[in-house]
């Protein structure tokens, strides 16, 4: 069983991974790089303020960061394929307690997981382009982690529970997270123009939802197609 989830986990996340660096790399990237420019536009002070009480930032030119080209290209490949695995894993491991009945139904948790992992965390912290003034970044982790948590767990009473008491306490602990609200920084501000942002949010919206069905639908295909029959000699 280990090495079905294992190879299931594998194969489908380095083809999800692949598929989310295409898309990236044609849509998400060139919005990225877009936004750079308004960024390193911007006067070469050691810190910047861009309103008062929002969190300053330095420009360190000794930091590394990936050029663009190849070793863009490639750094963004490593990382896709590390989360994809992650989340690959846990949707195979999901698949041992309730086996899809068909890899058509993957798409299912694919939606399942776009929406715990990306929807409901985006709601209150949408994706961000370079230069937007954001809150505390351990506030922001701490909120995602909390809401893709209790989306998780509403999720799951809604859908897998029988009594209506069940499925009703679902729908609270979804709202909770919305209900306390998102850290947000003392003052908006962004160095991009707006229609650039509303470009990247559906951008990263729409790649997002094309990996997940993509992972939910090979992961399902190659977890039925993986029975434990097949490993013994």
């Amino acid at each position: 069983m280990i090495k079905r989830i294992a190879q299931t986990a594998g194969f489908s996340g380095l083809l999800a991974a692949l598929l989310l660096t295409l898309l990236q790399s044609f849509w998400v990237s060139p919005l990225i790089l877009h936004a750079e420019t308004y960024e390193k536009s911007e006067p070469a002070t050691e810190v910047h303020e861009h309103a008062a009480g929002t969190a300053a930032h330095s420009h360190d030119g000794e930091a590394w960061e990936p050029e663009n080209g190849w070793q863009r290209v490639v750094s963004t490949t490593g990382g896709n394929l590390v989360v994809a695995v992650g989340f690959a894993l846990i949707l195979a491991g999901l698949y041992t307690l309730r086996a899809p009945r068909s890899a058509a139904q993957g798409l299912l948790w694919g939606l399942a997981g776009y929406a715990t992992f990306v929807l409901a965390p985006t709601l209150g912290l949408p994706p961000e382009l370079p230069g937007t003034a954001a809150a505390d970044l351990a506030s922001r982790q701490t909120w995602w982690i909390a809401t893709a948590a209790s989306t998780a767990v509403g999720l799951s009473l809604i859908a897998f529970s029988r009594h209506w008491l069940m499925k009703l306490l679902g729908v609270a602990i979804l709202a909770v997270p919305h209900v306390i609200g998102a850290p947000q920084p003392l003052v908006h501000s962004m160095l991009a123009p707006e229609a650039l942002e509303t470009q990247f949010k559906i951008a990263s919206q729409l790649t997002n939802v094309a990996f997940w069905l993509a992972l939910g639908l090979i992961s399902a295909w190659l977890f039925r197609r993986n029975r434990d029959g097949h490993y013994h000699a």
